[in-house]
């Protein structure tokens, strides 16, 4: 699998699936399962057994979505968008919103 274009901390929006137009933040970044952890999203629940002081029961916890189907948020709009890159005149090489042209990183 290439590297994501899709980063911790990004806002994105879900494109498919059960939770279609949710807007959440990635959590955590998988990029050799080609997979990302999106707050609130695809919600699962485990069943946690009881070990040392805590207590067993029904967790509800995110699982990993697959990175096709999530799109970066646009800083502009809040809609979704594709993900290109620009080198600036100071040299930096920045991750730029394909649908409005704005600046996503730093």
């Amino acid at each position: 699998m290439s590297a994501l274009k899709i980063k911790k901390g990004d806002r994105v929006v879900v494109l498919s699936g059960k939770d279609k137009g949710k807007h959440g933040e990635v959590v955590r970044a998988l990029p050799k399962d080609g997979k990302v952890v999106v707050s609130g999203v695809n919600m699962v629940t485990k069943h946690k057994k009881p070990m040392g002081g805590n207590a067993g029961g029904l967790e509800r916890v995110e699982a990993p979505i697959h990175v096709a189907k999530v799109a970066i948020e646009d800083p502009k709009t809040g809609k979704p968008t594709r993900v290109g890159f620009k080198v600036l005149e100071d040299g930096r090489k920045v991750r730029v919103a394909k649908r409005s042209g704005e600046v996503i990183d730093g």
